[in-house]
Formats: structure tokens, sequence, C-alpha cells
């Protein structure tokens, strides 16, 4: 009886303990990221010299939207002092402009040729990276794939860790 309930605990704890980030994309962590493209700001453009930049990946069909935006703009918000959050979609501007809730309160941009998306090889949205100030990759994923999920303590961690890089991002360009 103690080695079949020894077995059926190590069957279903297994899984538990085993569990691996799932990526969609060519990973290019703590490798420098490709220039960025956006084709039209639909904020303001970012100032992103000394920042850290999270960059998401969305799209308006994506279920995701609805958790994920609020919690970026909270991160804006919290973090405003180190981090630039942008949101980038590859869909049309005017498809982007309907989508009313819940409000982008973060920098927004398009680029429907999708060159940063095949650049990155994306598969699947939601995709994130985190961006240290000397454009080097920090963290990449789905911000909220149970168990790595891209929270503030993470955030915090990676700011206090790389925050004495060189100010020198620039790793979005418009085209």
């Amino acid at each position: 009886m103690k080695k079949l309930l020894l077995l059926l605990i190590f069957t279903f704890a297994l899984p538990i303990f085993s569990q691996e980030k799932e990526i969609w994309v060519k990973s290019i962590i703590d490798q420098k990221a490709p220039n960025l493209v956006v084709e039209k700001w639909l904020s303001d453009p970012p100032e992103l010299k000394g920042k850290f930049v999270i960059i998401d990946f969305w799209g308006t069909w994506c279920e995701s939207y609805q958790t994920l935006t609020p919690k970026l703009n909270s991160i804006s918000k919290e973090f405003k002092e180190d981090l630039i959050v942008i949101g980038i979609s590859d869909e049309r501007e005017r498809k982007v402009k309907k989508v009313i809730t819940p409000k982008i309160e973060y920098y927004s941009a398009i680029y429907t040729r999708r060159k940063s998306y095949k650049a990155l090889k994306i598969r699947a949205l939601p995709h994130c990276i985190l961006i240290d100030p000397t454009g080097i990759v920090r963290w990449e994923g789905n911000p909220i794939q149970n168990g790595f999920e891209l929270t503030p303590n993470v955030i915090k961690m990676i700011i206090e860790k790389y925050k004495k890089s060189t100010p020198t991002n620039t790793a979005i360009l418009n085209e």
C-alpha cells in the first residue's frame, strides 16, 4: 500500500515540479535585442535612453488582452522612473483604435509588415520581452503563463540586477 501511495504521489507531483516555461518564439534571452521597428506610433514615441523596456506583442483578437493590459498599465505606472512599456500590434490602426476597454495607458504602436514578429519568430501571443538599458533581453515569454508570470517582483529584481548598465538603449526604431 505504501508503494502504491508513493507511486501515486510521484505520478501526480512530477508534472508540477518539472513544469517548464513554454515559449513560442526564437529565444533571445541574454542576447542583444533585434532592432524593433514600428510603422506608426499610436501614442507619442517614448524616450528610451537609460530605460528598461517591455515590448508587448499583442493582438485585438487575443483573449489574454483583457487580463494583460491592466497589469501592464499598473507596471508602467509603478516603474515609470526606470521602465517604459510599449505595446506593438501587427493589425491595422483602425482595428487597434476600436479597442476601447481595457484602455492601453502605456506607449502603443503598430507594425503591419510584422518585421519584429518575423525577427523573433513569434508564433503565439501574448509575448513580451524585457530589455535592459544596454539593449540586452533579460526576460522573454508569455507574461501571464502560470508559474512564469512577469510580475512586479520579477521586474524589480531585473531592474535592481541590471540597473548599473550603461544607459544606451536604442532598441526601437521608426521605419
